[in-house]
């Protein structure tokens, strides 16, 4: 019964956002009320609330399904695999799977999606928001192998490499190239941005 339920709660929450944003991205993020995309879901303005925080989390909620990640994967390395080498190897499956997350991804309402959100402030502000929580997330799984000052740092400069390279990726494409032609590129990127990254490594 638990799980019936979940799964309807799951396909309320996406009902929701995919109103939401087919919605923002056909008038803009600011020109669409609340109240006309619980009516187009086919929910009470007051039900919306209770599965999204704030108007913007309607948006990023897709970025927020990764809170974590990096901690995560830090934590579930194999046997003798150092952290940013497990970090690095994930950002490049990424990018060859095409993740959004990456900035290498084609198709036309991601790269509508990402154009919202990198063009609208309280979006970008409450992006910052969910980076700044994946942060502390990710300093707290290195803190596990190194010192408070290093995770700290560490976990500050993956999540701005990531980011880099992300808008760089995205940016990328917008200009008229293909993932597939960029995708070279893009490895060769993240390569050299986390090999900027082994001094800042934890020491164990």
């Amino acid at each position: 019964m638990t799980g019936l339920r979940e799964r309807k709660k799951r396909q309320v929450h996406e009902a929701i956002s995919a109103a939401a944003i087919a919605l923002f991205l056909e008038r803009g993020f600011d020109e669409v009320p609340v109240t006309e995309i619980a009516a187009a879901a086919g929910v009470s303005k007051p039900t919306l609330f209770k599965y999204f925080a704030t108007k913007e989390d309607l948006v990023l909620h897709r970025i927020a399904d990764h809170q974590g990640e990096a901690a995560r994967v830090v934590r579930e390395r194999g046997p003798g695999e150092a952290p940013l080498a497990a970090l690095h190897r994930h950002f490049r499956d990424g990018l060859d799977r095409r993740d959004p997350v990456t900035g290498l991804n084609d198709h036309p309402e991601v790269l509508a999606y990402h154009r919202m959100i990198f063009s609208t402030p309280g979006l970008t502000a409450r992006l910052f928001h969910y980076m700044a929580l994946d942060e502390e997330m990710l300093a707290d799984a290195l803190g596990e192998l190194t010192d408070e000052l290093t995770a700290r740092v560490v976990a500050g400069q993956v999540l701005t490499v990531q980011r880099v390279l992300a808008r760089r990726n995205w940016l990328r494409l917008v200009e008229g190239e293909s993932a597939d032609r960029i995708h070279p590129a893009a490895v060769a990127a993240a390569d050299h941005a986390f090999a900027l990254l082994p001094a800042l490594a934890p020491a164990r």
